[in-house]
């Protein structure tokens, strides 16, 4: 079974400009998937209508054989699906703990220790001890897209969507947050969507859809 699956979904902002136009996209769970394409070509769009942040014009657009069409917005983002952005969107006064604690409160999640599990999931992206108490304003922008990336995990969603979650980062890092998304995907058998111009993470993923 397809985690998500687009059925000839057309968006457009305005009558004369048509961003896309009947696609027809499948991802699978397990795998990772980049999306490219140039400026302009609806990448983001993309993110967004997948995350129900927009609805498409045309077409449909089904998660578990589930059309989003039926689904409550707000529960779906905060329970089904984990966000990443390229500019973080952390609370730049709270550590990174309290960061990740926030998101499952957010989606309501019960029966576990929340505080424990963030920090198992910190120390998983990377992050150590003296880190992971550290306001989130004192962190390098590697250490907050780890941070970004543990947030994104902590209620368990199954589908990852990453908007250029590389485009801040050098070489270097950008290999260690690869890595951490290959793990996700692999072996936690998450199915993750990237948005990206870089070629690094097109290496790396299992496919490659051009817009």
């Amino acid at each position: 079974m397809n985690q998500l699956e687009l059925q000839n979904v057309s968006f457009s902002y305005n009558e004369k400009k048509s961003i896309l136009k009947n696609i027809n996209l499948s991802f699978q769970e397990g795998k990772i998937y980049a999306i490219t394409g140039k400026s302009g070509a609806g990448k983001t769009t993309l993110l967004s209508l997948l995350s129900l942040l927009q609805k498409p014009v045309s077409g449909d657009i089904y998660y578990c054989d589930k059309n989003l069409k039926e689904m409550d917005p707000y529960k779906y983002r905060s329970t089904q699906i984990g966000v990443i952005f390229q500019s973080y969107n952390l609370l730049p006064l709270l550590n990174a703990v309290e960061n990740v604690m926030l998101s499952m409160d957010i989606a309501s999640l019960k029966d576990v220790d929340k505080k424990k599990h963030a920090i198992e999931l910190l120390e998983k992206v990377g992050l150590n001890e003296e880190d992971i108490y550290r306001p989130i304003r004192k962190l390098s922008g590697g250490q907050q897209q780890r941070v970004a990336i543990a947030r994104a995990m902590s209620y368990s969603p199954s589908l990852i969507l990453a908007d250029e979650p590389t485009g801040n980062l050098d070489s270097d890092t950008e290999k260690d947050i690869l890595s951490i998304f290959q793990k996700f995907a692999h072996e936690d058998n998450k199915c993750i969507i990237i948005v990206t111009h870089s070629p690094s993470v097109t290496k790396v993923a299992d496919y490659v859809y051009r817009l």
